[in-house]
């Protein structure tokens, strides 16, 4: 079986931030404006809106068995293209100096619907990129691209688990920008890890920046 074209460089790949701060680029670099403009629209949201939208979007997840296997598949394909350190330097921009500390299977929460990726959590950034391209319109053509996220360490405000006071079983993780924008991850196969790494990652680089 070939290897995906995830990781294909000259793919347009969006949304993503830029590399100084966590505000939105236009079209620049290959990055889409098609992806872009949802991302902007996602990051108008009210925060009980985002939060309305993140418990609607967990009760439509696969069961965790469901997840499970198609992780099992996932975990094939990143092994096959030399594990998930060689994915993120192939699918994001880092210094020489950066290292992926740890990845985390997940949902990303969107005005379009969950979006299933890996958030990647690295010595100098939290990235995000999805697992399949989705679609977008270009005037009159509809054109596929990975929908991505990177936030650098150094604009990461805050990192708050949250779980449903209905059904304790729907978890999400909250992650806000110094600039205000909120992204909602949820679906992790391994929740409270992820919830331990965001949160020492966020304590270390509050700690460096004093």
């Amino acid at each position: 079986m070939s290897a995906p074209n995830r990781y294909n460089p000259n793919l347009a790949q969006a949304p993503a931030m830029d590399s100084s701060s966590a505000s939105f680029k236009g079209k620049e670099d290959g990055y889409s404006e098609g992806c872009l403009l949802e991302m902007e629209e996602d990051s108008g949201r009210s925060d009980e809106e985002s939060r309305g939208s993140c418990r609607k979007h967990v009760a439509t997840l696969p069961s965790l068995a469901e997840a499970a296997m198609g992780r099992i598949a996932q975990g094939t394909k990143v092994l096959a293209e030399g594990g998930y350190e060689k994915i993120f330097k192939q699918t994001f921009e880092t210094v020489p100096e950066e290292k992926l500390q740890d990845s985390f299977a997940c949902y990303l929460s969107t005005s379009a619907g969950p979006v299933m990726g890996v958030l990647y959590v690295s010595t100098g950034k939290l990235a995000y990129c999805s697992d399949s391209p989705l679609s977008y319109k270009n005037g009159t053509q509809t054109e596929w691209s990975y929908y991505k996220v990177i936030i650098p360490l150094h604009q990461l405000k805050a990192i708050n688990p949250s779980t449903s006071k209905v059904n304790a079983s729907e978890k999400y993780i909250q992650v806000t920008s110094v600039d205000a924008h909120e992204f909602w991850f949820m679906g992790f196969l391994n929740y409270e890890a992820a919830v331990q790494c965001l949160m020492e990652v966020l304590q270390l680089n509050s700690l460096q920046s004093v």
